[in-house]
């Protein structure tokens, strides 16, 4: 059974350890990409900067082209009732509990598809 993990550090760390860390790599490239916002992590990326730079990359979609981040939710398909739980008066927080959202989500597809495939 699928149960997400209750923060990022804990979500690399299990992809680490079920050696599924590349295909999470992998799954947000291809997400991103099919969402027209190319981003091209490195499969030697540290979990560390994957974090990093995705947090960023949020915040820059937040600020400055919010379409298509509501675009990349969409494709990423994360749960619209998560996203309005949170609190939007600070962008840098709000960005980072997205990015996590985020990649929860991309977690559990890789997940699922290693699990039942």
């Amino acid at each position: 059974m699928f149960i997400a993990p209750l923060n990022t550090d804990l979500l690399l760390s299990e992809a680490e350890g079920e050696k599924l860390y590349l295909k999470l790599i992998e799954q947000m490239n291809k997400d991103f990409n099919l969402a027209n916002e190319g981003i091209d992590f490195p499969m030697s990326i540290s979990p560390n900067e994957l974090k990093i730079q995705l947090h960023e990359k949020i915040y820059r979609l937040i600020q400055y082209k919010f379409a298509e981040y509501l675009n990349l939710l969409y494709i990423i398909d994360v749960p619209e009732d998560q996203i309005k739980k949170l609190d939007g008066s600070d962008i840098v927080i709000l960005s980072e509990q997205v990015a996590f959202l985020i990649l929860k989500r991309e977690w559990m597809k890789v997940w699922f598809r290693n699990k039942y495939r």
